[in-house]
């Protein structure tokens, strides 16, 4: 499993996501933290109770990387991941899509029949599951286990994984995978003071000229070139719309651009 994250955005006090995470040794949910890089509150408790009953639960969300994508499971939520232990698999729960589209398809890591035929028929209906192409289902579950080095891009396409009771670095994180856009970065250090052995994933970079008004829409489109512009860095990465956000930019359209460059970025 693995849960993404963007390390550089601040939470109320005015630190940042790794600065916490290196001092305070536990990953938070977005009910502690406040900030989401999905959905905050709204329809989120309904969902939860639709899944959990009463339990209370408030769980942390991450996916699951059945595939190996080097940029972690679901990119769309950070541009940096925790890699988890497996035995966080015995408390964790999976829906086949994410909760804001309230799946039918459900389970655990010991009731998982009905998430993998419901894969299994997603590949049959469209040839592709997790980011993986193949011509039948079996093929697909063959494909799984081959070594990948490039972006699986999955920005809509994982397992949620809901991991409840907590996340605690030192006994929970077997790694910290990284876009090499914060190599030489203050963040880089507070990634190292996890106390996790640390890796970088390929990145994704684009150039504000290629930015389409298509994707996301022209006011995404236009917001990127005026970033680009302000700071003086011609190609977007994960750094520099983090310096956007931190600067009080429109965070929706900052979200778009993220999207936009996992789709479309190439690797450092």
């Amino acid at each position: 499993m693995t849960v993404n994250f963007h390390p550089d955005r601040p939470l109320a006090d005015g630190r940042t996501v790794a600065e916490h995470l290196a001092a305070d040794g536990v990953y938070r949910t977005q009910y502690e933290t406040g900030i989401s890089n999905g959905g905050l509150g709204g329809d989120r408790p309904r969902w939860e109770q639709r899944m959990f009953g009463d339990s209370g639960s408030r769980p942390v969300y991450g996916a699951l990387n059945l595939a190996g994508h080097p940029d972690g499971a679901a990119p769309r939520f950070g541009s940096c991941h925790l890699e988890l232990r497996s035995h966080c698999l015995d408390r964790a729960t999976f829906s086949l899509g994410d909760s804001h589209t309230e799946p039918e398809i459900l389970g655990t890591a010991g009731t998982f029949a009905a998430v993998w035929e419901g894969l299994r028929a997603q590949v049959t209906r469209t040839g592709n599951a997790l980011g993986v192409s193949a011509s039948s289902a079996d093929a697909w579950v063959a494909a799984l286990g081959a070594p990948r080095t490039r972006a699986g891009r999955t920005l809509d396409d994982y397992v949620e994984a809901q991991v409840h009771d907590g996340l605690t670095l030192s006994v929970d994180v077997a790694a910290v995978v990284a876009d090499p856009a914060f190599r030489g970065t203050p963040y880089e250090g507070h990634l190292r003071a996890l106390g996790v052995p640390l890796r970088w994933h390929g990145g994704f970079r684009l150039p504000a000229g290629e930015l389409p008004d298509a994707l996301r829409g022209p006011e995404a489109a236009a917001l990127g070139r005026t970033i680009a512009a302000r700071y003086g860095e011609p190609v977007l990465d994960a750094a520099v719309l983090g310096r956007a956000a931190r600067d009080g930019e429109h965070p929706q359209l900052v979200k778009y651009l993220w999207h936009v460059l996992v789709i479309m970025g190439r690797p450092a």
